[in-house]
């Protein structure tokens, strides 16, 4: 089965929130956010390598990133490294590499991933993977991979389990309902109830039956890919690839296929996972003084101080007194300092920062 298993990571995003760390012209997914010598990305393509071959690795990105890909993974060919013309959300995304892989290998099952997430405990990880990818083999079934909520979170998407699948495969359910990001008084439901996962936004199904769903709920997105086949691997494919684009929807693979379809699947996960998608998020998953302060690189001091992520570069020497839950980052020409609480105002401070300053900033 390994020979039929390709690898699709998302990354193209920016990263906005983990501003200024991340950049425009090099976000959060090609830094070491966590200080331990392996980018974001790396540490993805790490923890696939022994389940899929390195040729059927594609990654899906965005034309400006293709030398930082190459550059850290330089395992991977040219031709691994898929470029979007312009960002388009996640169902375009994995439509165009749906289409790669179709010349590739029409008997392919997928395993569909972000660039930018924290997995812990790789060997369980690799083994629901492992599971997932043989059930999707052997059903006619789009696979979600859903996890146990350990509190009432507004930051992520839930998923409901249905019927039980049961037999070999014993956390495996039918899906009942997707839900956006609630509120926390629904969150808390959710959380309470027991039936409700995070939606970890990784996803697994054989190409017949991801082809097929496009086809009855997509099927406008899947028509303008199916246009650019023949031209796949040819000099025409940039071209053909820009003018899809352009009329291409903006539409997330939850929102276009997996909320429509009926043959939809949560295998839940005993791993722990995070998006990273804030900086609190971060300071949860990061080792923490007695203080509950997670200080990462630099040389740092703190006085006085309680509940605070501090990330400044190496060579930096940092001293803080009278600090209570707050982010202090600073990262080349800029300095966030930011209550904790107001750390989903980072995308409007990012803007304001690039309107007064410029877009290097």
């Amino acid at each position: 089965m390994k020979h039929d298993t390709f690898c699709v990571i998302m990354a193209g995003g920016v990263g906005s929130r983990f501003w200024p760390i991340s950049r425009t012209a090099n976000p959060k997914q090609f830094l070491d956010i966590l200080g331990i010598g392996r980018t974001l990305i790396q540490q993805t393509f790490d923890r696939f390598r022994p389940i899929c071959p390195v040729e059927n690795f594609l990654i899906v990105t965005s034309k400006e990133y293709k030398d930082i890909v190459l550059e850290q993974l330089p395992e991977l060919k040219q031709d691994q490294v898929l470029l979007e013309p312009l960002r388009r959300n996640t169902a375009p995304c994995i439509a165009y590499a749906n289409t790669v892989i179709q010349h590739r290998n029409p008997d392919a099952n997928i395993v569909v991933t972000p660039a930018d997430h924290l997995i812990m405990n790789d060997d369980l990880f690799r083994t629901n993977i492992t599971t997932g990818l043989k059930f999707v083999s052997e059903k006619d079934a789009l696979l979600t991979l859903g996890i146990k909520p350990h509190k009432p979170e507004t930051g992520y998407g839930y998923i409901q389990t249905g019927e039980h699948v049961g037999g070999e495969y014993p956390n495996f359910y039918k899906v009942k309902t997707f839900t956006e990001k609630p509120n926390y008084e629904m969150a808390k439901v959710f959380f309470e109830s027991g039936e409700f996962f995070w939606n970890s936004g990784i996803f697994l199904w054989s190409l017949k039956s991801i082809t097929s769903a496009f086809k009855e709920h997509l099927n406008e997105v899947q028509v303008l890919f199916d246009k650019i086949d023949a031209y796949i691997g040819t000099d025409k494919e940039e071209e053909e690839l820009n003018n899809t684009y352009m009329e291409c929807k903006n539409i997330s693979i939850d929102y276009g296929v997996m909320e429509k379809a009926s043959n939809v699947y949560l295998q839940t996960a005993d791993f722990k996972w995070s998006d990273l998608g804030t900086w609190s998020s971060l300071h949860e998953h990061s080792d923490k003084d007695e203080n509950n302060n997670a200080r990462i690189n630099g040389k740092i001091l703190m006085y006085d101080s309680s509940g605070c992520v501090v990330h400044v570069p190496d060579e930096k020497r940092v001293v803080i007194q009278g600090l209570n839950n707050y982010i202090v980052v600073e990262s080349k020409n800029a300095l966030l300092i930011c209550p904790m609480e107001n750390e989903q105002q980072i995308r409007q401070f990012t803007n304001d920062v690039k309107t007064e300053f410029g877009e290097n900033y």
